[in-house]
């Protein structure tokens, strides 16, 4: 039974990022269904993505924490870091226990140890020989992740990816160009909105963004525009109920 219990969980989870890929799409709401889902189903802690623009540069457009996402600014900081070789390299990076790692990435091993994970796996966004971007996968216990679960992350990835790259973009590269313009947009005005509702219910961060996807999801609107509507004030009456059970242990999501 638990194995049929995993088995439909994988099955809601590549459900999950299909549906996110319809006209129109929002590429904020697929990164970050694809890093949730995926930290979700393969019982790991935290997840992060980078993904280039459209000067080639990594960006962090998506991370299940603060703690994952501080970690993923430092890799770009760096210029290194499993993340970083993945995007380079296009192979998967697994690292079974961060503390015993080579030197190769110090700043990454320091920054991921420091913020409570001790093993990492980055797995490609990639299609036809273009890589993407890149997903790191934390956790705080030391260990590798197993071949399935390997599979399952680069399979939902993959998927990803193509929805990234849909013909209409593939054929059309200015396309392309404007969505990641969108969603480096998308990510300032997420933070912003963090910061507001913050300061307004006296939360931190992390619950914050809590509030602000539980919203979009049971709201059935995307989170850039949620985000947008705590910026503007519109939507800041909706809040107030949810930071304050948020910050009394209550659940927004």
């Amino acid at each position: 039974m638990a194995e049929k219990s995993r088995e439909l969980r994988i099955t809601d989870a590549f459900v999950a990022v299909a549906d996110t890929l319809i006209d129109e799409y929002d590429m904020i709401d697929l990164l970050d269904t694809l890093v949730g889902t995926c930290a979700e189903i393969l019982d790991v802690d935290a997840g992060g993505l980078l993904l280039v623009d459209a000067d080639g540069e990594l960006q962090v457009l998506a991370s299940t924490s603060e703690q994952a996402d501080f970690v993923e600014v430092m890799q770009l900081n760096a210029g290194q870091g499993p993340c970083v070789e993945c995007f380079t390299t296009g192979v998967p990076v697994s690292i079974g226990d961060i503390a015993e790692s080579s030197d190769q990435w110090p700043e990454f091993r320091d920054a991921a140890l420091a913020q409570g994970f001790r093993a990492v796996h980055a797995t490609p966004l990639r299609l036809r020989g273009r890589i993407l971007g890149a997903m790191n996968l934390f956790s705080t216990q030391v260990g590798v992740l197993n071949d399935q679960d390997i599979a399952v992350a680069q399979a939902l990835a993959d998927v990803a990816t193509i929805g990234i790259l849909q013909e209409r973009s593939i054929r059309e590269s200015h396309i392309v160009t404007s969505q990641l313009h969108r969603a480096l947009e998308s990510r300032v005005l997420i933070e912003q909105a963090k910061g507001v509702l913050a300061a307004l219910g006296d939360i931190d961060m992390e619950q914050a963004f809590r509030a602000l996807r539980g919203y979009a999801r049971n709201n059935r609107i995307s989170l850039r525009a949620v985000a947008l509507g705590v910026t503007d004030r519109s939507l800041l009456p909706e809040f107030s109920a949810l930071v304050a059970r948020d910050r009394t242990g209550g659940r927004v999501v």
